[in-house]
């Protein structure tokens, strides 16, 4: 069964930074792009970031280049989230998805003075 389990996030001022972690299990994790996706309130889920199998990472969202870094262990079964200069507009919940149709719970961002 594939499971999807995100942490990290949390309250943070304006210009602080936060590293989300997504733990995959039940599916091969390094033959997998892994995507970073985010919904704030009232919007639709929008794509921040992907990564192959691999390593190589692809384009980010213009909203967070030079901003967010997505990283990945595949010894761990894990897919990284680095966000440094954040925002009031980065406020969303954060998903990892690895296209087989499963989401986790997400982790609340929330970047507020």
């Amino acid at each position: 069964q594939v499971q999807l389990v995100e942490s990290g996030g949390g309250l943070v001022q304006p210009g602080g930074s936060l590293r989300l972690s997504c733990v995959a299990s039940g599916f091969t994790f390094s033959s997998y792009t892994m995507r970073w996706y985010r919904q704030a309130p009232g919007k639709e889920r929008e794509l921040v970031a992907f990564i192959t199998g691999a390593g190589s990472t692809g384009n980010y969202a213009d909203s967070v280049k030079g901003r967010f870094t997505i990283s990945r262990d595949n010894a761990k079964r894990t897919v990284y989230l680095q966000m440094n200069s954040l925002k009031a507009e980065d406020t969303a919940i954060y998903y990892c998805y690895a296209g087989l149709g499963y989401w986790g719970q997400g982790t609340q961002v929330t970047v507020s003075s």
